[in-house]
């Protein structure tokens, strides 16, 4: 798996915990290492505008507020470690058999896999409990994306499921994660979490039956009602471990019992788990006007990779006020950027605007016409070479002149970049057959009569006759270059031919 900059996150917030950290987390199949996911970064911003008066933050607070849910079976003392408040959530069954065992077995024996999934998780794990609390679920379902997706939010399967909690794209538009040029909510820290307990509780609902939901959540819900159906007209349980299932469903409950059994006994695994202390992690702080990614991190006083980690569904360098009114910053952080953003109030914060391709044009036709390098706009936009921007697609650009405004929220809401194979003619001649006409002969050769008209200059009511020949523009195709609709087709084939097998139930699942 390609590790996302999380790995250090805020390290200097946690006081002589690292050590300690020898504990679990599996997001592989049952008898391999964990399948290596692809991280997307967003494409590097210019220099931002420059800010004056800027706050430091203030150095990082042992304690800060905590939040407790009053429904929450917390006891009357309240919990300093967010793993204590987890064990006093659970709620669902435990499953014991050999997988189980088998799972438990493969965690104890990598620590170093264990330590890097744990911090990762350390910024998300209050809010996910904080939330299932709140909806009265089993708090167990706060270690799922450790099987998920190792808490990675920029983890991508080979499927094409993104984000930490692994939404393919249909599944996260039905559940409301809006996906667009700008930011994709399959990887936004509370959009994400939100969309996963939404399906859990719908699953629950379904089933009547948590250790069903989740198999559903991973093998889709037609596939486990078809199960139970063949499982009732057999005869059999209708229960999870009765169920004829896929192997990566047969491990997947038995993975979360796992990490269940760790979290709640770590000495009985010779391990012991690093202090996530059970207060806030991050803070949101309203966006009112576009600002570049560089502008926010320097006026919140924290590192770029800090703000990704909180803000991962942003695909571009500049935050759209109209489509992401919020970022997520970390708690001492949050009240600076705040008194800082007001200092600005006189400044723009924007170097990145959006613009809509009128037509559909090359790459260097749309730089001439937003007044940008193209190279540039190749970069910002992934723009490969030979490939033409289709009209109306949403380009970013650089803000300036009668381009220097905000991007509305229709633009940002809707915004897509659609390309397509840049075309080269060339002029062949074709031969007239007896009882040929313009429109017959054209149609013949993939063209319109009027096109044959303006290639040979001709009237529209000449008469052709057998043997006569015409000349015709048909698609070339570069072999250096590759980039027409039978090279596209050709790598389509080839990348569905090397897809994995136990792909089909992946894209099933979400």
């Amino acid at each position: 798996m390609n590790m996302s900059p999380l790995l250090h996150f805020s390290c200097r917030r946690i006081t002589g915990a690292l050590g300690l950290a020898l504990t679990l987390w599996l997001a592989g199949c049952a008898t391999s290492a964990p399948e290596p996911v692809t991280v997307i970064s967003p494409p590097a911003s210019t220099s931002p505008p420059p800010v004056s008066h800027i706050v430091s933050p203030p150095p990082p607070l042992d304690e800060r507020p905590i939040s407790l849910n009053p429904n929450a079976s917390l006891g009357l003392t309240a919990t300093t470690d967010i793993w204590e408040r987890i064990r006093r959530g659970f709620a669902m069954p435990n499953l014991d058999d050999d997988f189980v065992r088998n799972r438990e077995k493969w965690y104890a024996s990598r620590p170093d896999y264990i330590l890097r999934m744990t911090e990762r998780s350390r910024p998300y794990l209050f809010h996910i409990v904080q939330e299932l609390e709140r909806r009265q679920m089993p708090t167990e379902l706060a270690l799922l994306p450790f099987i998920e997706s190792a808490f990675n939010p920029y983890a991508v399967s080979s499927a094409k499921a993104a984000g930490m909690w692994q939404f393919m794209p249909a599944t996260g538009k039905y559940f409301d994660l809006k996906q667009n040029l700008f930011h994709d909510e399959r990887r936004d820290v509370l959009e994400s979490t939100r969309a996963a307990l939404d399906y859990l509780q719908k699953l629950y609902g379904m089933f009547g039956d948590w250790h069903l939901a989740l198999a559903a959540y991973n093998w889709g819900e037609g596939s486990v009602g078809r199960a139970l159906a063949r499982n009732k007209a057999q005869g059999k349980p209708l229960t999870y471990s009765a169920l004829n299932m896929p192997n990566e469903t047969r491990y997947y409950v038995p993975k979360l019992q796992a990490v269940k059994n760790i979290v709640a006994q770590p000495e009985a695994f010779n391990t012991q788990l690093p202090l996530i202390q059970n207060h806030p992690f991050f803070k949101s702080v309203p966006i009112d006007r576009d600002m570049d990614v560089a502008v926010a991190v320097q006026l919140a006083g924290i590192s770029l990779e800090d703000f990704k980690a909180l803000n991962p569904s942003m695909n571009r360098p500049v935050i759209l006020a109209s489509s992401t009114p919020q970022v997520l910053l970390p708690w001492d952080n949050a009240t600076t950027f705040e008194i800082n953003l007001q200092n600005q109030a006189q400044q723009r914060l924007a170097t990145w605007t959006a613009w809509q391709a009128p037509r559909t044009m090359k790459a260097e036709e749309a730089a001439a016409l937003v007044d940008m390098n193209v190279a540039q706009l190749r970069s910002a936009n992934g723009i490969p070479n030979n490939m033409m921007v289709k009209a109306g697609s949403t380009l970013l650009v650089h803000r300036k002149g009668q381009l220097d405004s905000d991007v509305s929220e229709s633009i940002a809401a809707n915004a897509q970049l659609a390309l397509a194979p840049q075309i080269v003619l060339k002029r062949i001649m074709v031969t007239a057959r007896k009882g040929d006409s313009l429109a017959s002969l054209a149609a013949r050769h993939g063209v319109s009569a009027a096109n044959m008209i303006a290639w040979n200059k001709i009237k529209p009511n000449a008469t052709l006759t057998a043997g006569q020949s015409l000349a015709v523009m048909v698609p070339f195709q570069s072999a250096r270059t590759g980039t027409g609709a039978g090279a596209m087709a050709r790598k389509r084939t080839t990348g569905a031919a090397h897809s994995k097998p136990g792909q089909a139930s992946q894209t099933a699942k979400r």
